[in-house]
């Protein structure tokens, strides 16, 4: 009734023991490169979180790629366990065959198997094209690329076998869109969700699939954006919102059993946004039945062709509104 007076009540508290709720990465067995801190960490650390056992893959070098130090490493694993989690530190380079090899043979040791590999170590060292240098090149193509290939063929012999696992590998708008001062990071990274179509469709027949994340955080890996105008400035105290967790959500689902039917596919997280890219498919075709010369190229195809060009922009002109937090 209205107005009445509530009842008085003695209320008895009981203890119940809290059912074990198994996560999406109950039982399986990770390893994440580049796990010593940013994107790396978080991911690491929600799939523990999910019940995977990790191998927290990191050499600890600076951001270009100098030094090594176990103690990234041994930061995330220490975070893991003050969680209830499992992982184990492998402090081994991705950048030439053989390490990599030890990074999964590092899951093998320590658990026994490897179902899920996440490729995000990488280094920056950008510079304006024409004046790169061969080492820079070559040093960020090398962990980059060559480091996604060779810990994904070293942890394919074992999904072959088992016939199950998954590749999440890590990309990025600077070369799905472009970016200025970036071309061995774009070709890097662009060449990396070739690699993972590629891995998807030849591994399709033993249930491995093979999808690519391009995330925004800030990190250390954009911690070296300039700002030296106002726009930058601006630019980065937006980014600076982006923290590296959002990203881990998404790479832990497509890493679960949970998405047995997403392979082949490039994904992006941006704040609380997802979304899909496209690939690369013919847009326009113009046919001429004689043939085409350099002059009848000039004078119709490319004006046919011209208001279906793609714009010379960066990856910060094409996603031109704020996420909303």
């Amino acid at each position: 009734m209205a107005g009445s007076p509530r009842p008085s009540t003695t209320f008895t508290c009981v203890q119940r023991r809290v059912p074990h709720v198994p996560g999406l990465m109950e039982g399986k067995v990770a390893v994440v490169t580049g796990a010593g801190g940013g994107i790396g960490r978080e991911i690491a650390i929600m799939m523990a979180g999910a019940g995977a056992r990790v191998i927290v893959a990191d050499i600890g070098a600076s951001l270009t790629g100098e030094g090594g130090s176990a103690s990234p490493a041994a930061q995330t694993k220490a975070l893991i366990e003050q969680r209830g989690g499992q992982a184990e530190v492998c402090t081994e380079s991705v950048a030439a065959w053989g390490s990599a090899r030890k990074i999964i043979q590092a899951a093998l040791d320590h658990y026994g198997r490897i179902d899920a590999v996440v490729n995000n170590a990488g280094i920056l060292r950008d510079g304006i094209f024409h004046k790169m240098s061969e080492d820079d090149w070559l040093s960020v193509i090398s962990v980059h690329l060559n480091g996604s290939f060779f810990v994904s063929r070293a942890a394919a012999e074992h999904y072959r076998k088992q016939e199950s696992g998954s590749f999440v590998h890590i990309t990025s708008t600077s070369g799905l869109i472009g970016n200025v001062g970036q071309a061995n990071y774009a070709a890097a990274k662009l060449g990396i969700t070739a690699l993972s179509k590629s891995i998807a469709l030849d591994m399709q027949r033993y249930n491995v699939r093979s999808n690519c994340l391009a995330p925004w955080a800030w990190s250390r890996m954009t911690s070296s954006i300039p700002t030296t105008t106002a726009e930058q400035k601006a630019a980065v105290e937006k980014l600076q919102k982006m923290t590296p967790d959002k990203n881990a959500p998404l790479a832990v689902f497509l890493s679960s059993d949970a998405a047995k039917d997403v392979t082949g596919q490039v994904f992006g997280t941006r704040m609380h946004e997802i979304y899909l890219f496209s690939s690369p498919r013919p847009i326009r075709i113009v046919h001429r039945a004689e043939g085409w010369t350099p002059e009848s190229i000039a004078e119709h195809c490319i004006p046919a062709m011209k208001q279906a060009f793609m714009p010379l922009d960066t990856s910060e002109q094409a996603f031109n509104w704020d996420p909303p937090e």
